[in-house]
């Protein structure tokens, strides 16, 4: 078979030599009509530095403009623990396993320890006289706001309480300590602080601040949280020592506190990524 000739200019280009740029010619990456500028669709230079890449809500590199992801790992394998930690100790209360009985002997040396006073109010916390009117004043906060969809999922996260705890407490008919009276799983005082308390903190951290409160000096994002936690830890350790709660029922109310927040957390997150793209209006 006869080959094709190749032209004298194709020729030229297969010789040893690296191939000559021809004028006229884009070539990718480079500008119109050979300008020789690098260029992107989305205006970035060719090398964006690592710092200056957006970051998804797990701290991935994202695309312009960022598109929220789902939860970071870390916190869906702690939600995971917590859930079977949970379902652990339901198992055992509703069986009367051992792990039950050692409860009953824990409690047991606990109970009376502490101010009685003290251990009053810490309990008191988890009243829904207290927890109640903080998350409603937040609410509201929110609705003045005009954070809608903060404010409904916050109150859609605390109507969740009575719904899941209540028919726990009627299924396992736990005994209360020092009491003959039954229904004392979980601990509604202990998952109505760790809601209200919690719920709170997440809607706060998803406005954005006033503008005297972001030129103060004292205020820290990690403070709402922080004050969250220590307060729902108050309740159940109050609720145990004043002898209303065995260690258990708390215990159990810390683990399903969390995983009733977790779709409230994932909208405070979406809602922190959108303000923080956008100067805040006060």
């Amino acid at each position: 078979m006869r080959e094709t000739p190749r032209s004298r200019e194709t020729a030229a280009d297969a010789g040893p030599g690296l191939p000559q740029r021809r004028p006229g010619r884009a070539f990718a990456h480079t500008g119109a009509s050979g300008s020789g500028t690098p260029h992107r669709s989305d205006g970035r230079p060719p090398h964006t530095p690592r710092g200056a890449r957006r970051t998804d809500l797990a701290g991935h590199p994202g695309t312009t403009p960022p598109v929220p992801g789902w939860p970071a790992p870390l916190v869906l394998c702690a939600l995971g623990l917590l859930a079977v930690l949970f379902a652990l100790i339901t198992w055992q209360v509703a069986v009367e396993g051992p792990l039950l009985r050692l409860d009953e002997r824990v409690g047991g040396e606990l109970f009376g320890h502490g101010p009685a006073a003290l251990t009053q109010v810490f309990s008191d916390l988890g009243g829904m006289p207290v927890a109640l009117p903080v998350l409603t004043g937040v609410i509201a906060y929110a609705l003045w706001r005009r954070a809608l969809r903060l404010a409904v999922y916050a109150a859609l996260t605390m109507a969740a309480v009575p719904a899941l705890v209540i028919p726990l407490k009627v299924a396992t008919a736990r005994q209360g300590p020092l009491t003959e009276a039954v229904n004392y799983y979980p601990s509604g005082h202990t998952a109505t602080a760790a809601v209200a308390y919690g719920a709170s903190a997440l809607v706060l951290l998803a406005l954005p601040r006033p503008s005297w409160l972001r030129e103060a000096s004292w205020p820290r994002a990690w403070m709402m949280p922080v004050a969250a936690i220590l307060l729902t830890t108050a309740t159940g350790i109050g609720l145990v020592l004043h002898g209303y709660h065995w260690p258990l029922d708390v215990l159990a109310s810390w683990c399903l506190g969390p995983l009733v927040l977790a779709p409230l957390w994932w909208v405070s997150c979406r809602s922190r990524r959108r303000s923080s793209s956008r100067t805040p209006s006060c």
